[in-house]
């Protein structure tokens, strides 16, 4: 996502604003067993990303408290339902929550092969097809570079 320019924009309202930074937010189950949103922000360097992670990942666990960025930064939502087996998930963008959205469940395996089947959402005016294609390839090509 940090190399395709559409994923600093987000339509709000009859507005579209365009960040300098992105962030990646994802749910985190707290001490009550209840949920709560973390973002964190985005870092090429895979070791400094996780070390932000899982500091702020434990931070939100332990207080309950949200880490929202979404002033700073333009925040692309995660969701991991690890319960089931996802081959897709449907919302619509309801003028509050019009970030990217990318969800995924229970990986399969058929044959030989796993499988991790993904829901991607978008709002239209933010990009196109072509867009969240040039994601979604992007998205395999690190997948495969983890063999």
């Amino acid at each position: 996502a940090a190399g395709i320019n559409e994923f600093y924009m987000l339509p709000i309202g009859d507005k579209l604003f365009e960040f300098d930074s992105i962030a990646v937010n994802l749910m985190v189950q707290n001490k009550t067993g209840e949920v709560s949103s973390c973002d964190n922000h985005y870092s090429n360097d895979l070791d400094s990303f996780n070390e932000e992670y899982l500091r702020n990942t434990a931070e939100v666990a332990a207080t309950c408290i949200d880490r929202d960025l979404s002033e700073d930064c333009m925040v692309i939502g995660t969701s991991t339902i690890i319960d089931t087996e996802l081959d897709g998930a449907i919302g619509m963008n309801s003028g509050i929550f019009n970030n990217p959205f990318i969800m995924w469940g229970r990986y399969k395996k058929k044959l030989f092969r796993y499988y991790l089947p993904i829901s991607f959402q978008f709002h239209h005016v933010q990009m196109d097809g072509a867009h969240a294609g040039r994601f979604l390839a992007n998205l395999q090509t690190e997948i495969n570079r983890l063999k």
